[in-house]
């Protein structure tokens, strides 16, 4: 059988690359997508390198983007967002990936899919399907396309780039409604072998589940290599994910919530400390707010998602919850600084509480960095890996 072609774009957004199409290149039966995507990105794969496509191994690096008009009258573009499991093949549409979303903006202007800009600056106006939620993208332009120079740097991220501003406008409730989906800024579960602790479900940009990594007998600053090596606390971690999809009302039972392998996303976290980052560098303890290890799809992240650090700056807000009593600074203007294992991530967020409606999360705010790295046709094998 011959290879089938599309035309797409590869791009880097934040600390993420995927696969871009516009939605008029794709087919029209949405049905074939899936096994259109995993023959893309080279999964499932036993060997876990995705060497027979554009994947990269880790799951950062395993995503596709579709972007199209948008009929809404509050959006320029549509944006649907796929993780692809590398294992597994897994083609999971249920959150948004953040560091990706950081490239549709451009991509919408540079694709005629968004209005050209009457100035120097773009905005434009991205509605995410995944999670119902409008994102504000904020960049420069040279000429006809998205500045890709300046002196933005990103950890995990070599050289620098032109700034882009994402707004998550009025993240809560992205997949469950609710802002705390069980009502109570902390919970309690139990730990089969390990008893019970305290953990923190919050539903922001996307569902995350936090715990204290002390809690599980870890500092909360190792690195994802040595992570990896611990097969206890991986299924601990798990377990926690799953449980904690139950009482967000993400899934009916336990059985269903192993089949959803991105959400929620789980979190160990911890208060500032001095650790040593994937560079080799030391990252001081002054230089954060609050420390995290995130996990995705399985695997410890080497950076953090967007989307993750945007629930856990928002989660930091919120009066009782575990991020709160971590975080190392209490001024509710200032940029929360998180210490992942590339170094910091900064985030901007704001909570109210009140009476009348409880916690409400008005916004989150991130810079990132993005470019187009190749452009043309990607080719794949129909029913190659299914």
């Amino acid at each position: 059988m011959r290879q089938a072609k599309l035309r797409a774009v590869f791009m880097r957004g934040g600390t993420s690359k995927a696969v871009v199409f516009n939605l008029a290149d794709l087919p029209s039966d949405r049905a074939v997508w899936p096994e259109i995507f995993r023959a893309i990105m080279g999964s499932p794969d036993i060997y876990g390198r995705q060497l027979d496509g554009m994947g990269g191994g880790v799951s950062s690096v395993s995503k596709i983007c579709i972007v199209g008009k948008s009929e809404r009258t509050d959006a320029d573009v549509d944006y649907t967002f796929a993780q692809i499991s590398v294992k597994d093949g897994a083609v999971d549409f249920s959150g948004n990936c953040g560091n990706m979303s950081s490239a549709i903006g451009p991509f919408a202007v540079e694709e005629g899919l968004a209005p050209y800009p009457q100035g120097n600056q773009a905005i434009v106006r991205i509605y995410n399907t995944n999670t119902s939620k409008i994102i504000v993208s904020r960049f420069d332009m040279d000429d006809t396309l998205a500045a890709v120079d300046g002196e933005m740097t990103i950890d995990g991220v070599t050289g620098s780039g032109a700034p882009i501003r994402l707004d998550f406008e009025s993240p809560g409730g992205t997949k469950t409604g609710r802002l705390l989906p069980s009502g109570n800024p902390t919970d309690q579960i139990t730990i089969p072998d390990l008893g019970q602790i305290s953990i923190s479900l919050v539903d922001a940009a996307n569902p995350c589940v936090f715990v204290r990594a002390q809690d599980l007998g870890f500092e909360g600053t190792e690195l994802p290599e040595a992570l990896e090596q611990e097969p206890v606390l991986l299924g601990r971690l798990e377990f926690i994910r799953r449980t904690a999809s139950v009482m967000m009302g993400l899934a009916p039972d336990v059985e269903a919530a192993g089949q959803m392998k991105v959400l929620p996303i789980v979190a160990m976290i911890c208060s500032p400390v001095t650790a040593t980052l994937l560079s080799g560098k030391t990252l001081d303890a002054k230089a954060s707010d609050i420390v995290v290890r995130m996990i995705s799809t399985g695997q410890p992240h080497r950076a953090v998602p967007v989307t993750g650090a945007l629930c856990l700056a928002i989660a930091c807000r919120i009066p009782g919850s575990l991020p709160q009593q971590l975080l190392a600074q209490t001024h509710p203007d200032q940029d929360i600084r998180i210490a992942h294992p590339s170094g910091v991530f900064i985030a901007a967020a704001k909570v109210t509480q009140n009476k009348e409606d409880g916690v409400v999360a008005h916004y989150g705010t991130v810079y990132r960095t993005s470019r187009r790295l190749f452009e043309g046709h990607v080719l794949y094998r129909p029913g190659s890996l299914s």
